[in-house]
């Protein structure tokens, strides 16, 4: 699983760096099939703003974006939004492949 990490008017810290890897690994490591994830970290006034995107075989792609004003807090809840749209979507295709 490839892993991007860009920063928009934001400067990206190495242990925010690290918490974004460690984050993914854990929570999206069990998907086999994830072949890209680009995360996009935001600063707008005093808000964080968290985007994640998944990219999957099959032409699967998972968006999920989260705000917040702790950094840390952003990046965590749009983890695990991407984490329910991924197991919903292999969800979807294992009951359909009954």
């Amino acid at each position: 699983m490839q892993i991007n990490i860009t920063g928009r008017h934001e400067h990206l810290t190495n242990n925010v760096k690290a918490h974004v890897n460690d984050k993914l690994e854990r929570c999206l490591g069990g998907f086999t099939r994830i072949e890209s994830v680009h995360v996009i970290l935001e600063s707008v006034k005093r808000v964080h703003v968290a985007e994640i995107v998944v990219q999957a075989t099959n032409h699967i792609r998972i968006a999920a974006k989260e705000e917040s004003e702790n950094l840390y807090a952003a990046i965590d809840a749009a983890v695990d939004h991407a984490e329910r749209q991924l197991r919903k979507q292999r969800d979807k295709v294992q009951d359909h492949h009954k």
